[in-house]
């Protein structure tokens, strides 16, 4: 058998006439090979080693923009627009967090109770008091400010938690949300509405709804040195609940504009200070067994003022819906009434307009400031009135138009007028509730202070630090949150603890 062997004489023949190609590759260039000494080639080696890693990078970078461009036409990843999508799978796996997860766990819980943390405010709180009308503290939200709103409309939630106790009477105790204030009067309205008797007997249990005098509200004062140290001022503060009886109800639809009580009053100026019918029988009109809560109010005031004689005062009058209009007349009557008056500041949620643009001009001049939380889909904050002024902004256009369309609107028994400045909210920039909550959830006074607690500006989400408990919510707007948060407030106040498996998808998600 014949053995073949290699020719090996042509195999290096062959090898010397072999050279590479000095053509480098369009993703990894190189350098042409050449025949150095061992030493030198290393280092060579090294150096086009360095080069290739600089150079592939950005090659590569460029040949996948390229290719993405292209898979984005044709295939389902480039039609999902990853980039667009990010930021938002991003906040999910944040929310989904354990860090997050523990914070829905404590604001859902019944036992979970935390609050912001209040600051010094020594002389910083005449300007949340309204000196400057807030200018620069609503958008963004100052923190300050954020913390006494939220503090004032519990003082209102007070007011109607003592009211449902007891609806016949006169609540015994007032269970304030801060004990470092005390109530020295009770409050009552009186309506002019007239109902037949016939109604009392058809239903005899709710014989309150037909009362025509009713506990609205107390006057409260602060009365713990540490805190008025806090402060920087003794506070007063007078909290007004909204409408709660079938008589109150009936003011409220009387939006017909009255004239305010003057000096020396003539009936046929246009231009008088004139406010809503029925706010104002609310608040004027006494009856054998009360005086009316114009005047009580008003002695009230006086007595405080004269007790703490030579300290540095305020009054801070609240209230939400019926509360928040009876707060601006309660305001004008101080500031008119009360003897060396300290600074009058009204904070309302969700109040309705109360008079017309003169009324407003008149509480601008005697110093009161007025600061209106709004819900943007309250339609209570919207009514009454015809010819009005829905934002603020628009009122010195409308005060400069003159002609036909300012004789109408001074003359129209509906023309009325926003006062104040306004913290407007948004309640869809709230990942709980839900973005189509009806119209009681729009105006529920708990949904207001969720709305305050989590806002930073009008531009910015809902804050991730919020502190308010959402058990409130949950107890009184169920239907109008979120599922998902119902589901897991069950699960919590039924002993389930919330561990790190359960994963949540983002709250901004329906």
């Amino acid at each position: 058998m014949q053995t073949l062997t290699p020719n090996t004489d042509l195999f290096h023949a062959k090898r010397r006439h072999f050279t590479c190609s000095t053509q480098t590759s369009t993703i990894i260039p190189t350098k042409p090979l050449s025949v150095f000494p061992a030493r030198k080639t290393n280092r060579e080696h090294l150096r086009n080693l360095e080069n290739v890693l600089k150079t592939s990078s950005n090659s590569i970078d460029n040949f996948n923009v390229k290719v993405s461009s292209r898979q984005d036409k044709t295939t389902l990843l480039g039609g999902l627009n990853l980039a667009r999508l990010w930021p938002q799978m991003k906040a999910a796996v944040e929310e989904m967090s354990p860090k997050n997860l523990k914070r829905l766990q404590r604001l859902l819980s019944k036992s979970s109770e935390e609050r912001s943390p209040k600051n010094k405010l020594g002389s910083k709180w005449r300007e949340l008091h309204g000196s400057n009308n807030w200018a620069g503290l609503l958008d963004p939200l100052d923190q300050n400010l954020r913390r006494e709103l939220v503090r004032y409309g519990e003082f209102v939630q007070a007011a109607y938690h003592a009211f449902h106790s007891d609806p016949e009477g006169s609540p015994r105790d007032v269970a304030l949300p801060d004990g470092s204030y005390k109530v020295t009067k009770s409050l009552y309205a009186t309506s002019s509405v007239r109902l037949p008797k016939w109604i009392d007997d058809v239903a005899p249990d709710l014989r309150w709804m037909t009362k025509q005098t009713s506990w609205v509200g107390y006057v409260a004062v602060c009365d713990d040195p540490k805190e008025i140290r806090r402060m920087g001022r003794r506070e007063i503060v007078i909290a007004l609940r909204g409408t709660a009886t079938l008589l109150e109800w009936s003011e409220n639809f009387r939006p017909n504009l009255v004239s305010m009580p003057e000096p020396k009053p003539d009936p046929s100026d246009p231009t008088r200070p004139k406010v809503e019918c029925g706010f104002n029988s609310l608040y004027t009109t006494g009856s054998q067994h009360a005086p009316s809560l114009a005047d009580s109010l008003v002695a009230e005031i006086s007595r405080l003022v004269d007790l703490y004689a030579g300290e540095e005062l305020s009054i801070s009058v609240t209230g939400h819906s019926l509360g928040a209009a009876i707060a601006l007349l309660a305001a004008d009557d101080i500031a008119e009434r009360v003897t060396h008056a300290p600074p009058v500041s009204v904070f309302s949620f969700g109040g309705p307009r109360v008079g017309n643009r003169e009324f407003a001009d008149r509480l601008d001049s005697k110093g009161v400031k007025v600061l209106r939380v709004v819900n943007r889909q309250d339609v209570v904050t919207k009514v009454p009135g015809i010819f009005t002024d829905n934002d603020n902004n628009k009122q010195g256009q409308n005060r400069n138009n003159g002609g036909i369309m300012e004789m109408v609107e001074r003359n129209n028994p509906w023309a009325y007028s926003h006062v104040g400045a306004e913290l407007r909210l948004d309640m869809k920039m709230s990942p709980y509730l839900k973005p189509n909550a009806d119209v009681a959830c729009c105006h529920d006074l708990e949904a207001y202070l969720h709305l305050v607690d989590g806002f930073l500006a009008s531009n910015c989400p809902f804050r991730t630090n919020a502190k308010r408990s959402l058990r409130k919510l949950l107890d009184e707007q169920r239907s109008n949150v979120k599922v998902l948060y119902t589901g897991k407030s069950l699960r919590l106040n039924r002993g389930t603890v919330l561990d790190y498996g359960d994963v949540l998808p983002s709250p901004s998600s329906s």
